[in-house]
Parts: structure tokens; C-alpha cells; sequence
């Protein structure tokens, strides 16, 4: 196709990169200069981060440890449900026991295999869904995996194509499909974009974008050159989300007015970023599974309720 030779190059590259991300790059604001899209230097990112960063504002909440098992594939997250905990690996899943520790099942994908970056998951019924990327791989594709809870063998696919980003986690809330898609500042991110376009989207079942909101400066300001990486709805209604390395739990909300979230609080946890998972099982609790990377750990937190000031 001939493109308009009134157009400036620069312009038209723009547009030949938004059409082949598609869908989901149409539903965010798009700049409308060819210098928006320009990738800084690591240190003047840095520079501009700290500058727009208003920073966290604490409030004292502190996640209580409960337990730790040494877990050798569980390097990317961890679900859990009433019975085992399923440490998750770029292409492997373990499944344990969640009195003993003691692991009862595994699936090991191949080392060049179609998967390729497993992410967070969470358990629906006898299934195990996890969100899968082709991360550092472009153009930057993902879908959702779904494995059998009990056999930990693969029942199901459901391939998102090419999105504004890698899917990190996936989580159904109020009927609908929310969901992460991040970009990042080193690696493995479509040239022109960085972390700051790390998004929640909220999907209808067809996995067509009906929202979508960017996150506060402050939460970015914490990823170093990484991005979001687990988040899920709390019983309090509020956005729960970690980054990449930090042990902390940021909380978010969805905003009165604008395309940004909006940031609540933070609170310390004993895991270091990465993909968690709610105990649901946990009635009347508040549990979370996260991991430590470093150590090869899962661990098992009690999070704290939140202050009646913060929920209003």
C-alpha cells in the first residue's frame, strides 16, 4: 500500500507500529506526536520518574509470615486452593501439599517448547489458568494456559495475539476479565514504549477491550526497569499489586475521574514482588501465597485489613 508522502517518516512509522499491535492499542490514549513515543536513557527515565513521583505515602501495614517451603520451579508465582499450593516456572508447574509442603504432582514444558514466560495463575474449579507470554520475544504476544488442578496436564488455550504489552496476570472479578499487560524499560518491549505504558484493562469474555487505566507514577517509580507483575481483587473491592522485585503490596482503586488509577496505600509483605495468589479457601482471612526468586521460596502471609479511612 502507498503511504501518503505528505506524511513525516517518523509519523508513519507511528502509525505502522499502533496498527500491528491493534484492538487494545486503539483503546488507550495515544500521543499524538512522533516524540511521545521515543524511549529515554535509563538515567533520564530515572531522572523524570523521581521528579513526577509524589512518592508512597505509608500507613504502618505490615503482612504477618505464616510459613515458608523451599519450592525449586516456583521463580515466577504461585496459585493456591484448599488443599495445594502450584509454584509456577517460565514453563514448569509443581504442585505441593499445603500442610506438609510436600510436592504431589508436576508438569515440565519444553525448554523450546511453545511456552515460553508463565506468569501468574489462579485456580477455577478443577483448573489451573495461568497467564503465559512469549516474553522477551517480538512483537510482544500472550495468552491464557489453562492445565488440569489435578493431573497439572494442559486441557485448554486461549491465544491473545499481538497486545500493548505481555500479560502478567489474569483474573475474572464482577464478571468480567481484568487483566495486566506490561512494558518495560530493558527488554522484551516493542521499540518506542516503555514501562510507563503498563496497563489494566478490564475485558468483556470475548477478551475485547472495554477499559483500561494506567498506573500512578509513584507505583512506576518502584519498578526499576520491570513492571507490574501479580495483582488481584481484595474482599475490601480495592486493586491489590506488586512489581517485579520490592517486598511490598501496593493497593490501588479504580479513579472517579480520569484514565489513572488511583493509589491507596502500601503494605510491607515478607515476598519479593512477583506473582501471588489469594487463598480464597481462607474464609474470613486475608492469605496470600507469594514467592521469594532469590531464594526459591513460597510464602504464606496473613495481609492486614485496611484502616476504614483508606476504604472510603
Amino acid at each position: 500500500m502507498q503511504n501518503d508522502n505528505s506524511m513525516p517518516e517518523a509519523t508513519v512509522t507511528r502509525r505502522q507500529v499502533l496498527l500491528t499491535l491493534g484492538a487494545t492499542a486503539g483503546a488507550l490514549a495515544i500521543g499524538s506526536g512522533a516524540s511521545s513515543l521515543a524511549r529515554p536513557a535509563a538515567a533520564a527515565s530515572t531522572d523524570a520518574a523521581a521528579e513526577a513521583n509524589p512518592g508512597l505515602t505509608k500507613h504502618g501495614l505490615v503482612a504477618d509470615e505464616l510459613q515458608r517451603w523451599q519450592i525449586n520451579h516456583a521463580n515466577q508465582g504461585v496459585a493456591v486452593d484448599a488443599d495445594h499450593f502450584y509454584g509456577i516456572g517460565n514453563h514448569a508447574l509443581v504442585k505441593h501439599r499445603k500442610d506438609t509442603g510436600v510436592q504431589v504432582g508436576e508438569w515440565m514444558g519444553s525448554q523450546d517448547g511453545a511456552i515460553i514466560h508463565l506468569n501468574a495463575g489462579w485456580v477455577d474449579g478443577d483448573e489451573l489458568v495461568v497467564a503465559h507470554s512469549n516474553f522477551p520475544q517480538l512483537p510482544m504476544a500472550s495468552s491464557l494456559e489453562t492445565y488440569d488442578r489435578n493431573s497439572l496436564q494442559p486441557v485448554a488455550t486461549y491465544s491473545l495475539g499481538i497486545r500493548l504489552g505481555s500479560l502478567t496476570w489474569a483474573v475474572r472479578h464482577q464478571g468480567f476479565w481484568w487483566a495486566c499487560f506490561a512494558n518495560y524499560n530493558d527488554n522484551g518491549t516493542t521499540p518506542g514504549f516503555d514501562q510507563r505504558w503498563t496497563h489494566v484493562g478490564k475485558f468483556d469474555d470475548n477478551w475485547q477491550m472495554l477499559e483500561s487505566w494506567l498506573f500512578p507514577p509513584q507505583i512506576v517509580a518502584t519498578w526499576g526497569d520491570s513492571a507490574c507483575s501479580g495483582g488481584d481483587w481484595g474482599d475490601d473491592g480495592l486493586l491489590y499489586v506488586t512489581g517485579h522485585d520490592a517486598a511490598e503490596l501496593y493497593v490501588l482503586r479504580l479513579p472517579r475521574q480520569g484514565v489513572t488509577l488511583e493509589y491507596v496505600t502500601t503494605i510491607d509483605v515478607p515476598f519479593e514482588g512477583q506473582s501471588w495468589a489469594w487463598d480464597r479457601s481462607a474464609r474470613g482471612e486475608r492469605i496470600i501465597y507469594g514467592i521469594s526468586r532469590a531464594r526459591r521460596e513460597v510464602i504464606v502471609a496473613r495481609i492486614p485489613e485496611l484502616p476504614s479511612s483508606l476504604l472510603s
